[in-house]
């Protein structure tokens, strides 16, 4: 039986999977640089969480866990870039407020403001990319969630 923090995260990465295309590529936790397709690239990472909050009657554990979202762009067109980054922002965003139990399974989800940033590449396109925090709260009854 899987983990409640698992479940959680699994369940927002099966979200991501349906953005998937012949353009857009999602992965989790890749262990290797990943080549930016046309659409862009969404790397969902396990990320972690704090001490849970304990209530003992009956003994639960309740979980405060950070999931990291990464959206990377790598278009020739620097104002393509921002709308299909900001149409990715969007449409995570949407993911998540319309499903912000991930079907009973958290009690809450919520993304955070993003953070973005443009990397250089020699003889390319910059990358514009944006990390956006998931913070995801959920109770379990053990403390290894």
């Amino acid at each position: 039986m899987t983990s409640k923090r698992e479940q959680v995260i699994s369940s927002l990465h099966n979200k991501l999977k349906i953005l998937e295309s012949a353009t857009i590529s999602i992965y989790r936790n890749p262990d290797k640089p990943q080549k930016i397709p046309a659409g862009g690239i969404i790397i969902l990472r396990d990320g972690g969480g704090e001490e849970p909050e304990v209530l003992l009657s009956p003994l639960t554990y309740i979980y405060e866990h950070s999931i990291s979202i990464e959206v990377m762009i790598n278009n020739a067109y620097a104002d393509r870039q921002g709308t299909t980054l900001d149409d990715l922002l969007m449409i995570i965003e949407n993911l998540i407020l319309n499903n912000r139990s991930m079907n009973g399974l958290a009690e809450w989800m919520e993304a955070q403001a993003p953070e973005f940033l443009q990397e250089a590449v020699d003889g390319a396109p910059a990358i514009r990319a944006a990390t956006i925090t998931v913070l995801a709260r959920f109770s379990t009854n053990s403390p290894l969630h």
